[in-house]
């Protein structure tokens, strides 16, 4: 007995598979770029989290390749997927937390990167699919004084049906995810 497709549910073609249909992702918003300067598109809640994370040269060092190499993230707990090993313009990642069929994927693009003597980060930019709308960014800066600071900016919105239903809870997870990523940025630079 054939099952009849229910609308909405499989959208993949005959012969495409899970590759073909990542790679046919786009970024699902205008404002490409936009957390790398100031001020963040409006119409987006907005999120700036700042935290000092150690001192010199080697902390600051440490603590760019783990954001540029995804060593953050998951360190963090959450999963990365990507094939490449470092942030640059253009690859692709998944980033995903949870457990099993709990597991929440999203799909993001890096839209600019910094690799500079004093600033390390990238950006990226959501793809359709993931349950967000917009950019995020994860920047590690060596001062005058010699500190160095983390750094997340982002603009978003909901774009799936369970974030518009959380609402407002949606903005505290974020700032809660950015202070863990504070946290283990902190401790594998200390190493």
């Amino acid at each position: 007995m054939s099952r009849a497709r229910r609308p909405g549910r499989d959208r993949r073609t005959p012969g495409r598979d899970a590759r073909t249909d990542r790679d046919a992702r786009v970024l699902g918003y205008a404002e490409v770029g936009a957390t790398r300067h100031e001020p963040l598109p409006s119409g987006y809640r907005h999120l700036r989290h700042t935290e000092p994370i150690g001192r010199g040269r080697p902390c600051f060092e440490a603590a760019g390749a783990a954001v540029t190499t995804w060593g953050m993230h998951r360190g963090s707990g959450a999963r990365v997927d990507s094939d490449a090993v470092r942030a640059e313009p253009g690859v692709r990642l998944e980033v995903s937390a949870g457990l099993g069929p709990l597991r929440l994927g999203a799909p993001c693009e890096v839209v600019w990167t910094a690799y500079g003597p004093d600033r390390t980060g990238f950006a990226y930019g959501t793809l359709t699919g993931h349950p967000e709308r917009g950019e995020e960014s994860f920047v590690v800066d060596l001062r005058e004084d010699g500190t160095v600071w983390f750094t997340v900016t982002a603009f978003s919105r909901p774009a799936a049906w369970y974030t518009r239903l959380a609402g407002p809870l949606v903005p505290v997870l974020q700032r809660k995810y950015a202070r863990r990523l504070g946290r283990t940025l902190r401790n594998i630079a200390a190493d």
